[in-house]
């Protein structure tokens, strides 16, 4: 943080005879509209996507092809069960399907030549709708016998093993969005406004900085406490569980200098003072209000003013009042 103008060394006549001359540094300020404040939300990561799959009928598993931590594509059969039954029926409701299709275009040709009554050939159409029918629902039930994987993920629990004899909507795995993430944070109301959605921010993972963007805030408190869930979407891939810091810059309106904090003496009435040199190289107090801390340096509002030279050490070092070289 380069908040101070010049940084240079003076010295200080003693009030002691023969005393050696002090060496103070003086710090040149600048005056500011706004201070920055930084702070650390702490959140945790989840799956942009997480799914327990499971068969939509029941039956006895055949085949689980993937295990926990496997990585799979959307579209990959991850497990199936005994189809044999089913397609049994979808072969025999196949047969009726094409018996019934060359039934209807015989009895069309035979309407048109005037050997049939339009009754007979409604009971055709109807037979072939009927097959037809009984065709499309064996063919999807062969096609419930397979779990897809519904995204891109990777396996995150698996429940059974082959053999099992299940009851449908019985959860048989569960997977995990292997492409994004997202942060849940908690955060304080009056800092909601300091945020809009889609906008980037800062997060501190493990000691190192990722961006993260605003997806989306809840309408409500957290519990009826003062923080709404605001939810952080990442394009790089986590491992979820993981605890993320959201390092939020905020800048608030106020005029005034920084100062190291070790250039502050205590006076009264909750107010600090700063020593300061003036152009007849005397040394006055000046009373400030701190606002903020950060690390080493506060942030004061008060009677300072641009290019006022501080001494760094406060009341440590100088007394009101003292000439300096």
């Amino acid at each position: 943080m380069n908040i101070f103008k010049k940084i240079f060394v003076i010295s200080c006549l003693s009030i002691q005879a023969n005393a050696e001359p002090l060496s103070l540094e003086i710090l040149e300020v600048s005056m500011f509209d706004s201070y920055k404040v930084t702070k650390q939300l702490p959140g945790k990561l989840y799956a942009v996507q997480q799914s327990k799959v499971a068969f939509q009928i029941g039956g006895k598993v055949q085949t689980i092809s993937v295990d926990i931590g496997d990585k799979v594509e959307k579209g990959t059969v991850l497990a199936e069960l005994d189809n044999r039954e089913i397609l049994a029926n979808l072969n025999q409701a196949d047969a009726k399907y094409k018996l019934a299709e060359q039934l209807l275009e015989r009895f069309k040709d035979l309407k048109a030549q005037g050997h049939i009554s339009i009754q007979e050939l409604d009971k055709a159409e109807s037979d072939f709708a009927v097959a037809k029918s009984q065709q499309d629902f064996y063919q999807v039930k062969l096609e419930q016998t397979k779990i897809l994987a519904p995204f891109n993920g990777l396996i995150q629990s698996r429940y059974l093993d082959e053999g099992t004899v299940i009851n449908p909507g019985l959860p048989v795995l569960e997977i995990l969005d292997s492409e994004k993430v997202e942060a849940h944070i908690a955060m304080p109301l009056n800092l909601v406004k300091k945020v809009s959605l889609k906008e980037t921010y800062a997060f501190n993972l493990n000691g190192k900085t990722v961006l993260g963007t605003l997806k989306r805030l809840s309408p409500m408190s957290l519990g009826g406490s003062n923080n709404r869930l605001a939810i952080f979407e990442f394009n790089t891939f986590f491992v979820p569980g993981a605890v993320i810091n959201l390092e939020l810059e905020i800048y608030e309106n106020a005029r005034g200098t920084w100062i190291p904090i070790k250039a502050l003496s205590q006076s009264d009435g909750g107010l600090w003072s700063v020593y300061t040199v003036d152009r007849s190289n005397k040394i006055n107090k000046e009373l400030v209000e701190v606002i903020y801390y950060e690390g080493t340096n506060a942030f004061v509002s008060g009677t300072l003013k641009n290019g006022d030279q501080v001494i760094k050490g406060g009341a440590t070092k100088v007394i009101e009042g003292q000439l300096i070289n």
